[in-house]
């Protein structure tokens, strides 16, 4: 069975939002810092933002910041990426991934780096 489940996406207008959620079965992701990442069509696998296990402390790309924000709740071993002021620009198959290690000092924003990944949820924005 598929372990890491993403929801929430859909087709939008822009300047809409959209709440992404991540949730494992049978895999913790406590102890993990946990990352979203996006692919377009044609276009290379990003990293769009990534909360730690740590302080909660996160980062975002240079794209979203300002218009997302992830979270995490430990209770529903689940993340989220809410997404307001949508762009077409964020048009993407957007996945959330685990890290091989716990308890990273920091977030790391490379694919190489993440071993367990959903099956990624679709957003598109368009007028």
């Amino acid at each position: 069975q598929l372990q890491l489940v993403e929801s929430g996406g859909g087709l939008v207008q822009p300047g809409g939002s959209l709440r992404l959620s991540c949730t494992a079965s049978d895999l913790t992701l406590d102890h993990y810092n946990i990352a979203w990442f996006r692919q377009a069509p044609g276009k290379e696998r990003e990293g769009v933002s990534c909360i730690s296990s740590i302080d909660g402390s996160t980062y975002y790309a240079d794209s979203v910041k300002g218009r997302f924000t992830i979270s995490r709740d430990n209770a529903k071993n689940t993340v989220y990426l809410q997404m307001n002021s949508l762009k077409p620009e964020d048009t993407s198959v957007y996945y959330c991934a685990r890290p091989t290690f716990t308890l990273q000092p920091m977030c790391l924003m490379t694919y190489k780096e993440y071993d367990h990944w959903g099956q990624g949820t679709q957003v598109t924005v368009a007028s």
